[in-house]
């Protein structure tokens, strides 16, 4: 038995007898998997993070985490009789096989862009359930953010023929939806302006695409960027014995631009 072999062995016994009914931990015995849901997302996100950070040992501590979420998991539907943690490894093992035919078989891709429709055509044959392109965009999780979610769909529809022509053509239908979004907000109608603000939204993660941008993480970018500034922003206004509060939009977007400027 391997090292990598003999811990995975230690953690799933550390998880069963935290899972006693005599013995356990009272927090663990009552978890279920609708329970853990909440928990599995944050340790996603906090790998996420911790990758962001470039620090390989926040990495391993949080794919750590994650990996303890999934085991746990596994173990409470292996209670109910459901599937064990064998099944989940050897399930997901067949499928990269059966999906990379290129690696393992006798199939030939010229190009990465070959293989990503391949490993479609081979997902939506194993998910017989999909009969059409709309099923294979209503496949993406909902619970996936939004800017992600709408990327991926986009992706889906593009491959499945629904493309701009170029990239010239995306911009000008951006230009068309925003001028509707402005056309709303002029006429001061909600629910226009939440809908064609979903549209303008829609498109900018569509130009994220064509332009080969994660549109998740450029938004995480921006907002880290505006943290940045607005401290900076919040200690020059500190060293000035200013209260953003009491300032005009006038002065603040003053503040604002000699900050930004200190910053470059």
């Amino acid at each position: 038995m391997t090292t990598t072999e003999q811990e995975l062995q230690r953690l799933n016994k550390i998880i069963t007898a935290l899972r006693n009914p005599e013995s356990g931990c009272p927090w663990d015995k009552k978890q279920t998997p609708e329970t853990m849901k909440t928990y599995l997302l944050e340790e996603c996100y906090e790998t996420v993070e911790a990758i962001d950070s470039g620090r390989a040992a926040a990495v391993r501590e949080e794919m750590g985490d994650l990996f303890f979420q999934l085991v746990f998991i596994s173990q409470l539907y292996e209670e109910q009789h459901a599937f064990s943690l064998t099944e989940v490894i050897g399930g997901i093992a067949d499928k990269m096989v059966h999906r990379h035919p290129h690696v393992f078989g006798d199939e030939k891709v010229g190009s990465a862009a070959r293989q990503s429709q391949r490993w479609n055509e081979i997902k939506a044959a194993e998910k017989k359930t999909a009969t059409s392109a709309a099923d294979r965009l209503t496949g993406v999780p909902k619970s996936l953010p939004a800017l992600r979610r709408a990327q991926r769909v986009s992706e889906r529809a593009a491959h499945n023929g629904f493309e701009w022509s170029g990239r010239q053509a995306a911009i000008n239908k951006f230009g068309e939806e925003t001028e509707e979004l402005l056309e709303a907000m002029r006429d001061n109608d909600q629910n226009h302006i939440i809908e064609e603000m979903g549209d303008v939204l829609f498109m900018l993660v569509n130009l994220a695409r064509l332009y080969n941008i994660n549109a998740e993480d450029t938004m995480h970018l921006a907002t880290e960027k505006f943290i940045r500034r607005f401290r900076g922003l919040e200690n020059l206004a500190l060293e000035e014995g200013l209260n953003l509060h009491d300032l005009s939009e006038t002065e603040l977007l003053n503040l604002w631009q000699r900050n930004k400027n200190n910053l470059t």
